[in-house]
């Protein structure tokens, strides 16, 4: 960098540019479509165990925070787009999403070999990083027998209250209940 500035200190721009060209080249991040549903995500999070890859901490099934939304609206406050002054912050702390482990935009396949489950917190921190370019480490993945994400008492509450649920609520009610008739823990 001293080169490159002395350089323009000097009025050199064209050396200043061809040493930058050399040492810092541009790679431009191709913006590619993530291609996983709703029920791609929950089989990740299940084949996870709900545990955060990246942390450890365990995560809640997406439908318990929204749930908590719809029976306790001044407790755990929600906005469509996490605003913080509106959001309350476990929607960002124990809400998981799926990673790209290498980023898509870094050559990462966008398919499950290379998808895990973090918080949504930590999946904005890691943006188009590496781990080891932030010093993480990748996690074991949790068992289903010690922790399943509330997913099952979420299913019962729902079909308790199903008349106080919302539409997003009601929609991962189907799919964890879909899923998890498949992938019940053995005991």
């Amino acid at each position: 960098m001293k080169e490159i500035l002395q350089h323009l200190s000097d009025g050199n721009f064209e050396d200043a540019a061809n040493v930058a060209s050399k040492r810092f080249p541009f790679a431009p991040v191709r913006n590619i479509k993530r291609s996983y549903s709703d029920s791609d995500m929950l089989k990740i999070f299940l084949r996870d165990g709900f545990i955060d890859r990246y942390s450890g901490e365990q995560l809640l099934n997406p439908g318990v925070l929204r749930l908590l939304n719809d029976l306790l609206p001044e407790e755990f406050p929600f906005h469509p787009h996490g605003k913080m002054d509106s959001c309350h912050e476990i929607y960002w702390t124990r809400l998981p999403s799926i990673d790209h482990l290498v980023p898509v935009s870094r050559g990462g396949k966008d398919d499950e070999s290379n998808w895990v489950t973090t918080s949504m917190k930590r999946n904005l921190v890691k943006n188009l990083w590496l781990l080891d370019e932030l010093g993480w480490n990748l996690c074991d993945p949790g068992s289903l027998n010690d922790w399943d994400g509330a997913s099952q008492q979420f299913i019962n509450i729902v079909e308790k209250f199903q008349d106080k649920c919302c539409s997003y609520t009601l929609r991962w009610y189907r799919i964890t209940k879909k899923l998890l008739s498949f992938d019940k823990p053995k005991s």
